[in-house]
């Protein structure tokens, strides 16, 4: 009977084409047609991870020349020993691979615990029975206790509350900290035993598997019963039971098909800036290589054709070249063939420009500043126990070159802890006391609050309501005139809601769960007003208001609907049908949403609401509208039948969303005004100074917030993103835009609207076109409404216009922007502007900004932990933003920047240096030194001081970085991988290696210093150059960094040992291994005093010409990060004389003009993003720092006329 009416059932609904179908508890094998619920996270299998793990190697250009590099070594024509070029590479791609598949054998382990965990599963005998996850089934029925993870997506069929309720922690899913309800069917929650579920046989059919969280769309079919179903009876996996005993389910999904697995897609790929700028410098010695090899192959054939009867040693005896390649390369007669095989032959000895090893090493070293960035106890937040978390290393260098932030306001800026602090009703303002913003106010006239208002500001009645007022407090307000629009304001705060109770009703430690802080706030503050809401049911709202007399009468409202809060809708409402049996619907939302469904035929207090709520925007308080209406028995029921037939149609959810909107537009009508709310969402501490901080680092604040105008402008003003000199630029339509319509006929109202904002954006250009033709100095901010910002996405000509005039203000503000329009908007500045940018947020609705920006930081607060799950890095408060990127953002562009100039140096000197000998030797491909060497120079004997600074250099200390905020534009400016850098460290290499050949050459050409007259070999002279260029390349090092650890001497020195160690043991390795280098140090090198000689020379010349250019620039062109270092150490030498003076020599000494550190007098200038004469970048006095005198003169030299722009920094 039951499948006749199935069948029937779906025979009926056309509506149904795809669509799920669960049988329940049925013994029936369905495996084949659903996912299994074994989950696998891994990027790898067992069989794919050779040849998928080697194509994402091969990805990058730098890997391919490798493999055809050694390609060629299997060849005859290579110059090398085939494995001294095989086992680098491979041990090179063997690392990263390995890295991989450790990240990816730690996935796998996660995968196997939660598979292999257990759960109650109903088995064929009737009884619940342990069983591991990966074998639960679709159709099971399982038992989940409390505290335990939901195994797969289930049907919630009842639980141990006799009201069918239960509560789930979704963090997993959403990243909300705050529990949410789920209620059962009222048929099936009466199942509490497993004897029970003998007879429930049941089919559900619903939506297909899809990632949407929020919505589910399907029906049970039991007992000749078509029961709706929606996401409050959907269990969903990665969710937690909690304050719930037990709850039985049946299992919908599994496995991949789950929601929580099809939402693991993974993050946006997000490469730096600098990785791309690697690319192109790899290009590029990829193409000085095919040039080197070029030259050498025509200079080869050229020598060889004319000069042949001078090298004997070219085998003339067999130079015909017709039966090998060994002899075609040296066959005079065909120069052109011996030219083409020497191309090759080049294209290997010369392969060593190419930095095998860097893109590991630098993987590695991102690792590490990632590790030191989560270690960072300056970014530790001990109130919630949350230290800071790079979730990604691979824009650690990203962090220094931020030109825009792009920030959310509630929670990010703010602490979302949401107090009740005023509120209108019915035309009158209740509350006193003074927010944080009209705080600010006097502050920045340099006033200050009287010690009574500074007193009511510093205390709160109670965490979450702050509202003082004599005309409310004690229920007096039952004896107001106004009591039953009072009492009404209340019901709807006590009611409209989906909050849950914590905690008995007579009980003090009653706690209120919201799904958001605003909610919570809401109820307790009527609560303290009088009206109690202490119980919630399946069905009902249970309520207290007390009385004047001290008693209390109870109220049950019968909770009819519920008509949710969404971005786009901006309300909520619920209808309820109260004690005395009216039907209500109550209806909170924001204002311009409510009040165009107001009723028109009833006079109020609209008007004065506005007022208020603008008083009480200005004040930066957080405003909602509260309305209601009384609904009439027969129009209500014939609503709710089309209510439920529409969640009960089995469609696309996008679908019945669309039907379900419908319906709430047209119950929700004719409302009448209550009142609003104005909550205080506070500060949170240290962000004015934070934003202030970093605007002086050159960096632009731009504010997306859903809140009002006037709200924004005055937190605006709170937290120091708008000065009381800046130029304001206001985009809005919401003033007169509906008012100019009916003027301008003939057009579309988008089109109306669109030219009152072009007008307003043309406005503010020709401001600011103005301001910059009078070189006046102001700073500019724009400040934007979200039905602007909506038209001037539609309009691309209009697009251009506002970022134009955006990009050359110093703060822009956003106001009334959903969740897209921050994406998009930060889409804007990230493509179009072409700026490096941040978005900061704490909520999922921040979540695609931070995935649109370069960079993305979630504060892991209030809201949860979605925004940091999806973030690159995350922070627990706004203000350890500047520690972020200041400090370690401005080290790691420094660290990366010099890492990569150096690798490409150190190569420069070996791979010139083998091009020198190569020349001297006729292009003949002859390498000077041993194939090991070639092999090793990068992986073994210059690798670990390079890799030590990259991950420990400082170029100040972090104290410095924050007192002087400036110095980090030159990351902005990308100063330090210029072209001009990166040609001078290049160049620097080429004439390093110019000159270690020369002395190694000409040294051992006039003085041997050998036993019987003999003449040393090549691989004694190449050891020796070898020998100088190890040093060279780590000296190098050694007078570059200012830097110096235990960590750093043990590097560079340790890498000179290294080699000398490795020269001793090769040498007595068996004579048929490494024949080259047997006792060639001991019985040739180490006995003559030669060696010593021509190394040391070789060296210091090497050296010379690099240490005195860096002394000429350090001295007369200093870099800003060079004077802070002359600082540093003045301020050491201070402190170090003070300890030597009486305390009556140092009062003497610390009342002259300028001692505030002598470096007072290297002319440092104040510099704000906003100072227009700030071009060069330069913190120190561009008359005084070009001076012909050395630092310490202008140390000694003008210390009391320079002691003011010194304190004007501080």
């Amino acid at each position: 009977m039951f499948h006749v009416f199935h069948n029937f059932f779906r025979h009926q609904d056309k509506n149904l084409v795809d669509r799920w179908v669960v049988h329940i508890n049925e013994k029936r094998d369905d495996s084949g047609k659903h996912s299994n619920n074994n989950v696998s996270t891994t990027k790898y299998t067992w069989y794919s991870f050779f040849p998928k793990g080697l194509f994402e190697q091969f990805r990058r250009v730098a890997n391919i020349y490798f493999a055809f590099h050694v390609a060629i070594t299997l060849t005859p024509v290579s110059p090398v020993n085939r494995y001294s070029a095989i086992l680098p590479f491979v041990f090179v791609i063997g690392v990263a691979m390995t890295k991989e598949a450790i990240e990816d054998v730690r996935r796998g382990k996660a995968d196997k615990d939660v598979n292999n965990r257990l759960v109650q599963v109903l088995e064929k005998n009737e009884e619940f029975e342990p069983r591991r996850w990966k074998d639960v089934k679709v159709g099971n029925i399982v038992k989940v206790n409390r505290d335990e993870f939901f195994p797969a997506d289930l049907l919630f069929i009842s639980s141990s509350d006799s009201d069918g309720i239960c509560y789930v922690e979704t963090m997993n899913l959403d990243g909300e900290t705050n529990l949410k309800l789920r209620k059962c069917l009222d048929e099936t929650r009466n199942f509490t035993s497993s004897s029970m579920f003998q007879e429930f046989n049941a089919i559900v059919e619903c939506e297909l598997p899809n990632p949407s969280i929020y919505t589910f769309v399907g029906n049970l079919l039991w007992q000749n019963m078509v029961l709706n179903l929606s996401p409050m009876q959907v269990l969903l996996r990665g969710s937690k039971l909690k304050n719930t005993s037990f709850v039985y389910g049946a299992v919908l999904f599994t496995g991949h098909e789950t929601k929580i697995m099809m939402n693991s897609t993974d993050p946006p790929s997000k490469r730096s800036r600098m990785e791309n700028r690697l690319d192109k410098l790899v290009i590029f010695q990829l193409f000085l290589l095919i040039i080197l090899s070029l030259v050498s192959s025509c200079a080869f054939s050229i020598l060889l054709s004319k000069d042949y009867k001078n090298q004997t040693y070219l085998r003339p005896d067999d130079a015909h070249g017709k039966n090998s390649i060994e002899s075609a390369q040296f066959n005079k007669d065909n120069s052109f063939v011996a030219g083409v095989l020497q191309f090759f032959t080049s294209f290997v000895l010369y392969g060593y420009f190419v930095p095998i090893s860097l893109y590991v090493s630098m993987e590695i070293v991102k690792v590490m500043q990632a590790f030191f960035i989560n270690m960072d106890v300056r970014m530790y937040y001990e109130e919630t126990d949350k230290p800071s978390s790079a979730r990604t290393s691979n824009l650690n260098e990203e962090l220094g070159e931020v030109s825009t932030i792009l920030s959310d306001k509630t929670g990010t800026l703010t602490r979302n802890e949401m107090e009740f602090f005023k509120c209108s009703i019915a035309g009158v303002s209740y509350g006193t006391g003074v927010t944080e913003v009209q705080k600010a106010v006097p502050e920045r006239a340099g006033k200050k609050l009287s010690s009574k208002e500074e007193e009511i500001f510093c205390s709160t009645l109670q965490k979450g309501f702050n509202l003082r007022d004599h005309r409310l407090e004690n229920l007096r307000w039952q004896e107001d005139q106004r009591r039953y629009m009072i009492q009404r304001f209340l019901e709807i705060l006590a009611l409209c809601h989906t909050v849950v109770v914590e905690g008995e009703p007579n009980g003090g430690d009653i706690k209120y769960v919201g799904e958001s802080p605003d909610e919570a706030a809401f109820v307790l503050a009527a609560k303290q007003l009088g009206v109690f809401f202490y119980r919630r049911s399946v069905t009902s709202l249970f309520i207290r208001f007390y009385q004047l007399n001290g008693g209390h009468d109870d109220g049950i409202y019968e909770l009819l609907n519920t008509i949710d809060f969404s971005s786009t809708r901006k309300r909520m409402s619920v209808i309820v049908r109260d004690p005395s049996g009216q039907i209500l619907l109550l209806c909170k939302g924001a204002d311009n949403v409510i009040f165009e469904r107001l009723c028109p035929e009833v006079e109020d207090w609209r008007d004065t609401t506005l007022k208020h709520m603008k008083e009480y925007g200005e004040a930066g308080l957080r405003t909602l509208a509260l309305a209601y209406s009384i609904l009439d028995e027969e129009s209500y029921l014939e609503w709710q039948n089309r209510w439920i037939n529409a969640k009960q149609s089995i469609m696309n959810s996008d679908k019945q969303n669309q039907i379900l909107e419908v319906l709430a537009e047209e119950i929700e009508k004719n409302l009448i005004l209550v009142g609003a709310t104005a909550i205080e969402d506070k500060l949170q501490a240290g962000v004015p100074q934070t934003i202030h901080n970093l605007a002086n680092a050159g960096i632009k604040i731009w504010v997306l917030t859903g809140d009002k105008m006037e709200t924004a402008i005055n937190i605006g003003y709170a937290c120091n993103i708008l000065q009381h000199n800046m130029s304001k630029h206001i985009i809005r339509l919401e003033d007169n835009s509906t008012l100019n319509a009916e003027t301008l006929g003939g057009k579309s109202l988008n089109e109306v609207f669109a030219s009152f904002v072009s007008e307003q954006i043309k406005a503010g250009q020709g401001a600011l076109d103005a301001a910059i033709v009078h070189k006046e100095e102001n700073s500019h901010a724009i400040i934007i409404d979200g039905m602007s910002l909506g038209l001037v996405f539609l309009d691309n000509d209009l697009k251009q216009m506002f970022l134009t005039l955006a990009l050359q203000c110093d703060s822009v503000i956003c106001c009334r922007v959903s969740p897209k329009q921050k994406a998009l908007v930060t889409e804007l500045v990230r493509h179009d502007g072409h700026k490096i940018c941040l978005a900061i947020g704490d909520g999922a609705n921040d979540v695609g900004m931070i995935q649109k920006a370069n960079i993305g930081v979630g504060i892991s607060g209030v809201e949860g932990q979605q925004a940091s799950m999806a973030a690159d890095f995350s922070i627990a408060q706004f203000r350890f933003l500047e520690q972020l990127l200041l400090v370690h953002g401005g080290w790691c562009y420094n660290r990366i920047s010099f890492m990569v100039k150096y690798f490409f140096y150190k190569n420069f000197v070996f791979g010139f240096s083998i091009f020198f000998c190569n020349a001297l030797t006729m292009f003949s491909g002859q390498s000077a030194f041993q194939d090991w060497f070639l092999s090793l120079y990068n992986v073994l004997f210059t690798a670990l001081p390079v890799g030590v600074v990259a991950v420990l250099d400082q170029d100040v200390k972090s104290i410095n970085r924050l007192r002087f905020p400036a110095l980090y534009m030159q990351g902005q400016r990308n100063q330090c991988f210029t072209a001009w850098k990166v040609t001078l460290w290049l160049v620097n290499g080429i004439i390093q290696a110019l000159l270690c050949v020369s002395v190694v050459f000409l040294g051992y050409s006039k003085y041997t210093d050998r036993e019987n007259g003999q003449m040393v070999d090549i691989y004694t002279v190449g050891t020796t150059m070898f020998t100088s260029i190890v040093l060279i390349v780590n000296l190098q090092m050694a007078i570059t960094i200012q830097y110096w650890t235990w960590i750093h001497h043990v590097a560079i020195w340790g890498e000179c040992f290294i080699w000398f160690m490795f020269l001793l043991l090769s040498g007595e390795l068996p004579h048929g291994k490494m024949i080259e280098l047997h006792k060639l140090f001991i019985s040739v090198l180490a006995p003559t005093c030669s060696f010593y000689i021509i190394v040391i020379m070789g060296t210091v010349i090497a050296l010379l010409p690099s240490f005195a250019a860096m002394s000429v620039f350090r001295n007369f062109f200093p870099e800003d990060y060079q004077i802070i270092q002359e600082i540093e150490r003045n301020d050491q030498r201070h402190v170090s004389a003070c300890t030597k003076k009486t305390s009556s020599e140092l009062g003497l000494e610390l009342t002259q003009p300028g001692i505030n550190g002598s470096a007072a007098s290297l002319g440092f200038k104040y510099a704000h993003s906003s100072d227009k004469s700030y071009k060069a970048g330069n913190i120190a006095d561009n008359t005084s720092l070009h001076k012909p005198y050395i630092m310490e003169k202008r140390l000694e030299g003008t210390q009391t006329k320079l002691a003011t722009p010194w304190r004007q920094l501080l």
